[in-house]
């Protein structure tokens, strides 16, 4: 009996230490979890937009649960109404995934109403990782002015406008976030050309394309892609 125990434990000991690394501890192989990635489109437009950037980002290894895209009226204020909504849809996406900070990606108009958000809310800012800013009018645009007789976020966007001020004022990448733009010199929606790039984000020109060519431009989305994994 006592030479029988004496093989047998160093043989259940063996198949002990085969079992616990498949059974401790993560398993080998296993998908990193991403910052999240919520994207805001622009005025008169819906997530749909999204459609291209989400697919490569998926192809990237982004699941379906680390991507988000905020939805909105493109017709009320940037500071009263929009920044606000957006911070408590940036609160819940933190609450779902578990995640400290999120990463946020704007077309257009969508790129105001982040801004504000992460200059002007203390949580905001330490709530963002990167920030991004698809053809932005982060300086205004003289097209708005077609629409600012009647419509608020028309006003937001026009040079000059209570924003645009607010948003101009002092430090334009204010905190740790990370920031980046990216411009087209054909770009029909914005005008100048230069109000897109800010002081203090990596500036980024994507060639000859028109506004809404920046969401589905292969070049783009390789370029955005890349900051946000940086």
């Amino acid at each position: 009996m006592l030479r029988l125990r004496a093989r047998f434990v160093p043989l259940l000991a063996l198949v002990v230490s085969l079992l616990v690394p498949a059974t401790a501890g993560p398993a080998q192989g296993a998908a990193q979890a991403r910052t999240p990635v919520v994207l805001v489109h622009g005025y008169n437009a819906d997530p749909g937009v999204w459609g291209g950037l989400r697919e490569d980002l998926k192809a990237d290894g982004y699941t379906d649960a680390e991507l988000f895209s905020f939805g909105y009226d493109t017709h009320r204020s940037v500071n009263e109404v929009l920044a606000g909504e957006l911070a408590a849809y940036v609160a819940d996406v933190k609450r779902r995934t578990g995640a400290s900070r999120v990463d946020l990606v704007a077309h257009s108009f969508g790129s105001l109403l982040t801004r504000w958000y992460v200059k002007f809310d203390a949580v905001g800012r330490s709530s963002v990782a990167h920030w991004v800013s698809l053809a932005g009018p982060n300086h205004g645009t003289g097209t708005a002015w077609a629409c600012a007789l009647w419509d608020q976020a028309c006003r937001d966007m026009t040079p000059g406008s209570y924003v645009q001020k607010k948003l101009a004022e002092g430090d334009e990448t204010p905190g740790a976030v990370r920031y980046a733009t990216w411009w087209s010199n054909c770009d029909e929606v914005i005008n100048p050309d230069s109000s897109v790039p800010l002081t203090g984000a990596t500036n980024n020109a994507a060639g000859c394309l028109d506004h809404n060519a920046l969401l589905g431009d292969d070049g783009v989305s390789q370029g955005v892609r890349a900051f946000l994994a940086s």
